[in-house]
């Protein structure tokens, strides 16, 4: 795992990194896009609140909360950075071959197996 470190040729790039393990795009069938509203503007579309507006389109990844699949093996396949959530998950291939996405956990690293087993409380 590299961690490719920027040359500071402005501010912005001062002391920055990124984990080269992360270069992946998402499934698209675990991706959807969220209609942002108005951006600040009425039904006439004049703008009414300023400062609003603008911005890039993001993706929004299903991630799995919940994690109910009950005693089945899966497998770390990819490391992603959420820039929703500004965190990173992975997406995990279970052994009935569904796969989802979760939140990383510390330590993990791909192509680990992981048993998942519901808790009961």
């Amino acid at each position: 795992m590299a961690i490719h470190l920027y040359k500071t040729s402005t501010p912005s790039t001062r002391n920055g990194a990124v984990d080269s393990q992360v270069k992946s795009n998402p499934r698209n069938n675990l991706i959807y896009g969220q209609h942002h509203c108005g951006k600040g503007r009425n039904a006439r579309g004049i703008i009414t609140v300023r400062h609003r507006g603008g911005g890039h389109k993001r993706l929004y990844r299903k991630i799995d909360f919940r994690r109910n699949t009950k005693d089945i093996y899966g497998r770390i396949v990819t490391i992603e950075y959420d820039p929703n959530r500004n965190a990173y998950i992975c997406l995990i291939h279970y052994g009935d071959g569904e796969k989802r996405y979760i939140l990383h956990p510390r330590g993990a690293i791909l192509e680990i197996p992981l048993f998942l087993v519901q808790k009961f409380l």
